[in-house]
């Protein structure tokens, strides 16, 4: 798990914008690890993070003069597994951390995934995250099988 930032561009609702934003991505050589692109009727939200840092993206992206905004977000590296986002989650709301908002990548079967999540206490969150469950020990008797006999 990392604190990263997430870039939010603006994208007008018209045809071939996001795959300018792409192709000025793959002309920088700019690796996005996560995005989401959400519309409403006036504009289009691209969020992304990406692996490069914050000047490499900001200076590809400079060309293209969309608004944008930066916000940190949690990156956290997940199994790909069913029950993965809920863990993270639960213990999210045990803590009484709000998450504004989630998206997630998809992993290969078996592999990992990766969460972005913009929460309400980043530092909190984190803390959080970072526990690991406690390791229980086996209570249970272990059962030999008994053999009869006659």
């Amino acid at each position: 798990m990392q604190l990263v930032k997430q870039y939010s561009l603006f994208l007008e609702n018209k045809p071939g914008l996001l795959a300018q934003v792409a192709r000025q991505l793959a002309k920088a050589r700019i690796n996005v690890l996560a995005m989401t692109m959400m519309d409403s009727s006036e504009h289009g939200v691209l969020r992304m993070v990406v692996s490069d840092g914050v000047e490499k993206f900001r200076a590809a992206v400079a060309e293209l003069n969309l608004p944008m905004t930066e916000t940190d977000v949690l990156l956290v590296e997940m199994p790909n597994k069913p029950g993965s986002l809920a863990d993270v989650c639960g213990k999210l709301a045990e803590a009484h951390i709000n998450i504004s908002y989630a998206y997630c990548t998809t992993g290969a079967p078996g592999g990992k995934t990766n969460g972005v999540f913009k929460v309400a206490d980043m530092n909190k969150a984190m803390k959080v995250l970072r526990k690991t469950a406690p390791k229980h020990r086996d209570t249970k008797k272990k059962v030999r099988p008994h053999i009869m006999t006659r």
